[in-house]
């Protein structure tokens, strides 16, 4: 890679790709966005209004100065004259009321309903002005009967219908004030904007309804793809401990575009398990057919060896070599099997259920008449009742292997001590020996292939003999620790203070 191209934060590459961090920023947006739009929308809408008032406020400024003429006429007839007039000021959508107060009065009470456009009768005149006495609008006009201006209230009428009152303008003459109030009944228009807050408007409400619409559908797309994976995670999780199971990722894939993924999932795992089948039969088929002329060789040398008593010691010497080389080739074939089997478990490890401690008595009870060495002996302490997922046969060969190597390398009068116990949530199961231990710094060394502590006679991979006499190819301990890994444990080895070497392997407890 060229050297200008790398980030210079290479440790957030894995923060900035996670799914997790995307859904986080993408619920930050859908969050800040609608504030942010919400704010800018409403100084929009406080601007219209601000337009929306202004303008309604100059409509009955001019409704007042067109009757400017008619109230300073008005000697006191009747008040149908004055109906026209507003009936020709007015609009179908503007009502208009009309009051007056004499001049030597001053208070909101003192004022008299004359008027109104459309034509209402006497007492809902009289009822319409003691409900804008008691809101209050009246009194917002000082004795002087000038100000005025724009008005947001809103207010029932006595037909209980609801109307916005947008003006009020003062008509100050000799006789007295004259007050010119519009109002507008058309709330299905302007009450959507004028006097309530923006949120209430229609607008934002299906504004609302459709983000919400549509953050529920980013997001439910987001989560269906995250639980889809995680269903995918424990699958694989549950095939990679070797829990056979008839889910498939298909089967459990709910999004069609992953469909493809899925069957490509699907065949890959059939791939792997025919593949670890495959290397099981070949390990299977290949020692069978080398094991048979071996056992052929080995039965030949029977009538020769009967045969080669007080013979010279060339021809003894000869049967010898013979007899070792065909335990060493029996030997290689039950390594090469071994091997072969570690990898085919690599691929496809089957685990269930197994009674670790009965395993390891069943072991340990047959194990001393094969311990070769003279003096030797096994003891252990199992704790009953610890179950393990694991597999039987995996667990066995490490067992075997963990006591063949302590034994090899235990003098004469040593003993191996093996010991099964629970440690947290794991099973803890060591296997110490007498022996001369391992230098600190080849602890690790001595669980890779073909590597040995005993004297090499000739190339690396050829096969040593210990004091028991067997033929070791440095590929016990490997194949312990392959074994252990391949079902989620641990080995580790480490010098004991007293002398000698302690294994220690530990496996997640069944639940």
């Amino acid at each position: 890679m060229d050297p200008t191209n790398r980030s210079p934060w290479p440790g957030l590459g894995p923060l900035v790709r996670s799914f997790a961090t995307k859904l986080i920023v993408l619920l930050t947006i859908f969050l800040a966005l609608p504030i942010i739009v919400y704010v800018e929308f409403q100084q929009a809408d406080h601007d219209k209004n601000a337009l929306l008032l202004r303008s309604v406020q100059e409509e009955g400024q001019l409704i007042a100065r067109g009757l400017l003429p008619v109230l300073e006429s008005f000697q006191g007839g009747t008040a149908q004259e004055l109906v026209r007039a507003l009936a020709r000021m007015g609009q179908a959508r503007t009502r208009i009321k009309l009051l007056f107060r004499p001049r030597t009065a001053w208070n909101p009470e003192n004022f008299y309903y004359v008027a109104a456009a459309p034509e209402v009768s006497a007492d809902y005149l009289d009822q319409e002005r003691d409900d804008l006495i008691q809101s209050g609008i009246l009194a917002k006009l000082p004795r002087s009967c000038e100000g005025g201006g724009a008005l947001a209230q809103r207010y029932t009428n006595p037909a209980g219908k609801e109307e916005i009152l947008t003006s009020i303008t003062p008509i100050n003459i000799r006789a007295g004030c004259w007050v010119v109030i519009t109002s507008h009944a058309t709330a299905d228009v302007l009450a959507r904007a004028i006097d309530q807050p923006y949120w209430q408007t229609p607008e934002v409400r299906i504004a609302l309804m459709i983000y919400l619409a549509m953050a529920a559908v980013v997001i439910s797309l987001f989560l269906g793809i995250w639980r889809n994976l995680r269903r995918f995670a424990t699958l694989a999780r549950t095939i990679r401990t070797g829990t056979r199971t008839d889910q498939s990722f298909v089967a459990l894939n709910r999004i069609p575009e992953l469909s493809g993924v899925a069957q490509e999932f699907d065949h890959l795992v059939e791939a792997l398990h025919q593949s670890a089948d495959r290397i099981r039969q070949a390990a299977e088929e290949n020692a069978h057919a080398l094991k048979g002329p071996l056992a052929v060789i080995t039965q030949a040398l029977e009538p020769l060896r009967a045969d080669g008593n007080g013979a010279d010691d060339r021809r003894r010497r000869a049967l010898e070599l013979i007899e070792r080389s065909v335990t060493k080739l029996d030997a290689v074939v039950s390594a090469a099997r071994q091997m072969d089997e570690v990898a085919a478990e690599l691929i496809d490890p089957p685990r269930r259920k197994v009674d670790l401690s009965r395993l390891v008595e069943a072991i340990l009870a047959g194990y001393p008449a094969s311990l070769g060495q003279p003096g030797a002996r096994l003891e252990w302490n199992i704790e009953p009742g610890i179950n393990v997922i694991a597999n039987e046969d995996l667990i066995e060969t490490v067992i075997e292997n963990l006591l063949d190597n302590a034994v090899s390398f235990s003098p004469p009068d040593g003993k191996v001590v093996v010991t099964l116990g629970r440690s947290g949530r794991c099973s803890q199961l060591t296997v110490e020996d007498q022996g001369p231990g391992v230098a600190a710094d080849r602890l690790d060394r001595i669980f890779e292939r073909y590597y040995t502590e005993r004297p090499q006679t000739a190339a690396s991979t050829a096969p040593v003999e210990a004091d028991d006499g067997q033929p070791h190819f440095g590929v016990g301990l490997w194949v312990a620790r392959r074994n252990v890994e391949s079902i989620g444990g641990t080995i580790r080895a480490h010098n004991r203070d007293g002398g000698g070497l302690c294994m220690t392997v530990r496996l997640l407890l069944a639940l």
